[in-house]
């Protein structure tokens, strides 16, 4: 097996050092899609073939933002990433609902919103802020006796799913149109937004669905400093540039 001082450059500071890539990962990419695209640059574009690359927070494929990636020794930190804080935005659609409680499925509910004003939503958002047991969507990757929720609840076989304890440490909403929630939303790590959606509509006696999510903020990083990816390589660079950083 290659000792470090026998690797290149490149591959010697990602076993030493690390690296900590914020990626704006794009609408309908998975999680899973963007450690890939940073596996075969390693492979290809660095002739890097084996090296640890994980990231530290799943996202949805209909969201967009923030994805930390973590490549070489950073990857130990993945643990310690996934615990910060996230902020996200986002827009629920009031009236209506779907079984993945965002657009991945079809709309299969609706109900009345002409009651739903603008004092009722704030009395929901501060209801729903805080400390809280959330139950999260039949459409999730937790396990159930070995079992993807998600697996079973595109087979329509009955999943319920167990609460869990999550926080909302802020949370700002305001009504558009009478049928959009424009929101920014900063919570604990295990946290669901589209089981947010659900629990707001049911807060104001009508039904909802996540219609667009971004993350902005995972603990320290920002998704305006993020790379995209098309850029994220420079990343690389960047650490050989200055490796003491």
């Amino acid at each position: 097996m290659d000792t470090v001082s026998e690797l290149n450059p490149l591959e010697s500071l990602l076993r030493k050092q690390g690296l900590i890539i914020p990626v704006d990962k794009p609408l309908r990419w998975t999680s899973f899609d963007v450690i890939s695209k940073v596996r075969v640059y390693l492979k290809y574009q660095c002739q890097i073939p084996k090296i640890k690359v994980g990231h530290a927070g799943t996202l949805d494929p209909l969201a967009t933002g923030l994805l930390i990636v973590c490549v070489g020794k950073s990857t130990k930190m993945i643990s310690s990433l996934q615990e910060e804080p996230k902020t996200y935005t986002g827009i629920i659609r009031l009236g209506q609902s779907t079984p993945s409680l965002d657009g991945e499925t079809e709309v299969d509910r609706t109900m009345p919103i002409q009651h739903v004003t603008p004092g009722l939503l704030q009395q929901a958002v501060r209801s729903l802020t805080g400390p809280q047991m959330q139950v999260p969507p039949v459409f999730s990757a937790i396990k159930l006796g070995g079992k993807r929720a998600y697996s079973m609840a595109r087979k329509q076989i009955d999943v319920e799913m167990p609460q869990r304890p999550v926080e909302i440490h802020s949370f700002e909403a305001s009504l558009e149109n009478q049928t959009d929630v424009h929101f920014t939303v900063k919570c604990s790590k295990g946290t669901y937004i589209r089981s947010l959606a659900r629990d707001i509509g049911e807060q104001l006696n009508t039904c909802a669905y996540l219609t667009s999510l971004r993350r902005t903020e995972s603990g320290s990083y920002h998704v305006h400093k993020a790379f995209s990816i098309e850029t994220f390589h420079k990343a690389f660079s960047n650490l050989i540039e200055s490796p003491e950083q």
